[in-house]
Formats: C-alpha cells, sequence, structure tokens
C-alpha cells in the first residue's frame, strides 16, 4: 500500500505540466474561482467520509457522462415533460451521488456565481472520490462547459454494458478515442462498488439459454454467489471485489485473473493477449502500474467530447438546463 501511495504522489507530480485540450487545461479557474477544487473536495469529503461506498457511484457517474456526447455534463439532467433524459436510461436509473454534486454547484454558486460547470464539478468530484478511499490522484484539466442536450436512448446505446464481449468492449471504447489499455485500465474501476445479481445471473443461471453456468466464470464462485442471488433476483447487491470493495486498489485484477470477475465484460478481459497481459501484470502490487494507468486513462476519458469556448452553457442547477 505504501508503494501505491508513493506512486499516486509520483503521479500527480508528472501531470502537473499544464494540460492543454481544445480550451480545457489545469488550472482554467485559476483567477475566476481560485478556489473551485477545495471546495468540490471538501464536499466530495464530507459525503465520502459519511458514505465510503459513494466513491463508486460518483466514478461511475462521470464515466456515464463521457461515454454520451462527451464530458458535458448531461447525465446530471432531469427529464421533461418532453424528454426523457440519461439519467432515466436503465443503465443510469442505479447512479448514485447527485446529491455530491448539487452540494458542490451551491457552494461554488456562492463563492464565484455563473462561472463553474457541473461537467468539471462531476470530472473534480469522482476524482477526489477516487483519491479519498486511498486510490490515486490526478490534475483535472477544466473549462468544460454543460450541454444542453440529454437523451434516454443515446444512453442506452452508447454505454457498455456487462454483458460485452471483447470485440464490443474494443469498438465502444475506440470509437471515442480510447485504445485497448485504457480498456482494460479503466475496467479496474470495478476494484469499487456493488452490482445487482442481474447484471451477471445469466452466467449463473442461464449462459446460453439451456440452463446453463458459464464455463469461463470460476465454477466454486459462482456457488458461492448463488447463495446471494436467486433466479430472477432483480433487488439484491453484491460486492464487485469482495473484501476491499470499499478501497481502491488492485485486487480486481486478481479477481479477473482467478475467472472471479462478476462480469461477461470482466471475463473479457482474458480472451485477448494485451488485456490479459496486463491484468497478470498488475498481480505483484509492489510492481504495479495501476495507480499511474488508471490516473492517465482518466485525463484521456475526461475530455471526450468537451463542450468549450461559448459552446453549451454555464447551469445554475445541474439537473435543469439554463
Amino acid at each position: 500500500m505504501a508503494t501505491l501511495k508513493f506512486l499516486s504522489f509520483i503521479v500527480v507530480q508528472l501531470f502537473l505540466v499544464a494540460y492543454n485540450c481544445e480550451g480545457v487545461e489545469v488550472g482554467f479557474y485559476r483567477k475566476s474561482c481560485p478556489n473551485v477544487e477545495a471546495i468540490v473536495k471538501e464536499t466530495t469529503k464530507h459525503y465520502i467520509s459519511v458514505a465510503p461506498t459513494l466513491a463508486a457511484p460518483l466514478l461511475r457517474m462521470h464515466f456515464h457522462d463521457c461515454f454520451v456526447r462527451g464530458c458535458d455534463g448531461s447525465v446530471l439532467l432531469n427529464s421533461t415533460k418532453g424528454n426523457k433524459a440519461e439519467k432515466d436510461a436503465i443503465p443510469n436509473q442505479s447512479l448514485r451521488g447527485f446529491q455530491v454534486i448539487d452540494a458542490a454547484k451551491s457552494a461554488l454558486e456562492k463563492e464565484c456565481p455563473g462561472i463553474v460547470s457541473c461537467s468539471d464539478i462531476l470530472a473534480l468530484a469522482a476524482r477526489d472520490a477516487v483519491s479519498l478511499i486511498n486510490g490515486p490522484s490526478w490534475p483535472v484539466p477544466l473549462g468544460r462547459r454543460d450541454g444542453r442536450v440529454s437523451i434516454l436512448s443515446e444512453a442506452s446505446k452508447k454505454l457498455p454494458t456487462p454483458f460485452d464481449n471483447f470485440t464490443t468492449l474494443k469498438t465502444t471504447f475506440g470509437a471515442l478515442g480510447l485504445n485497448v489499455k485504457d480498456l482494460v485500465v479503466l475496467s479496474g474501476g470495478h476494484t469499487i462498488g456493488m452490482s445487482h445479481c442481474f447484471s451477471f445471473s445469466s452466467r449463473m443461471y442461464n449462459f446460453t439459454g439451456k440452463g446453463d453456468m458459464d464455463p469461463n466464470m470460476d465454477q466454486n464462485y459462482i456457488s458461492h454467489l448463488k447463495i446471494k442471488c436467486k433466479p430472477g433476483d432483480v433487488t439484491t447487491i453484491v460486492e464487485m471485489d469482495p473484501g476491499s470493495f470499499k478501497s481502491f486498489d488492485t485486487d480486481y485484477y486478481t479477481m479477473v485473473s482467478k475467472r472471479r470477475g462478476l462480469f461477461a465484460s470482466d471475463a473479457a478481459l482474458l480472451t485477448n493477449r494485451q488485456t490479459k497481459d496486463y491484468v497478470l501484470s498488475q498481480l505483484n502490487p509492489h510492481g504495479s502500474t495501476f495507480f499511474k494507468d488508471f490516473a492517465e486513462s482518466m485525463v484521456k476519458m475526461g475530455k471526450i467530447g468537451v463542450l468549450t469556448g461559448k459552446a453549451g452553457e454555464i447551469r445554475k442547477h445541474c439537473a435543469f438546463r439554463n
């Protein structure tokens, strides 16, 4: 753990060279709202200290935001009478932590009204949530503006699913400019959080439609999971990384290497040479590059499809367009 914390420190130092990408840069608010990072971190810390399990949903929320229309805060918008928003798509119905974003936004509107976007707040909160549960930290390029469009069907079509095979995952990530290494690294975010049984129940009870089990999943682990997850169970949740689901670490890769990843998409990492090699390379925590790699991939992901300049808007309330 000491080695991983040291690596986290090194990651921050390496990234402190100014990051610029289409108007997005580290320190974007240095003059207009210099306390933005401190305010978001303090708000996130308050919530995570009370409920550490909020870290995973906040990370997932940023991920889901960036994969649909880019990192524009569209996942934060509520549905309206005439439009069903991303937030109500099935993959997003289990998202939590919107109150963290709203609280940070409220505090920032008092400090520097109309300056900081909701999409930037989400990017910062995701970083801070990971850092607060012993994960890496990284400088977050800022300057995103908020999108005005959020469509349920787009989230349903564009988000990766727990049922995806490697080919589908590669295509989905590749369409956004993320490569195979980003895929396997960002999958490591499954080291924290919980999952509903229905996200992987077919692997236990009906893998090929013949009432069979997934041969690519450890059979003893399936027997263990069946104790908690009965056929048709849509309410029970289980740890994605048993034993350390509240701590950001490399244990996810250990689980995957033992064929104990919950999702078919986790198992898919063992079906490609490059991703399998990466999984196996992270098994020795003292030689792991995961923290550094995760920080780099998160910065890269956070630049997908950003709105800058005069595009979009700076929302007054994150759940509503101005």
